[in-house]
């Protein structure tokens, strides 16, 4: 069993949550110039990291907040849980 610390609610069990998929996916600046490869890479590519990556995750059984953990990947170990705004992609510290 994973568990994953919410922001807002604490500690609680991996069952209460929803992925949300990888963090820090920047919109194309005009969608409307992007040709049909370039619009599916977009909406459909992620990476496969192996080790340390960066998700979106949604106390969906809770508070119903998105925040953004930093996990391993291999190991399944949380490194760091935090509030999801504009800083929180640059920031370093966990909440």
């Amino acid at each position: 069993m994973l568990l994953i610390k919410c922001p807002w609610c604490g500690e609680r069990d991996e069952t209460e949550f929803s992925y949300g998929g990888e963090a820090a996916i920047k919109r194309p600046l005009k969608p409307k110039d992007l040709n049909d490869k370039d619009w599916a890479d977009y909406l459909f590519m992620r990476k496969n990291t192996r080790g340390l990556f960066l998700e979106q995750w949604n106390h969906s059984v809770g508070c119903r907040q998105w925040f953004l953990v930093e996990r391993n990947t291999v190991t399944y170990e949380i490194i760091s849980t935090k509030r999801m705004n504009s800083d929180a992609l640059n920031s370093e510290d966990s909440q």
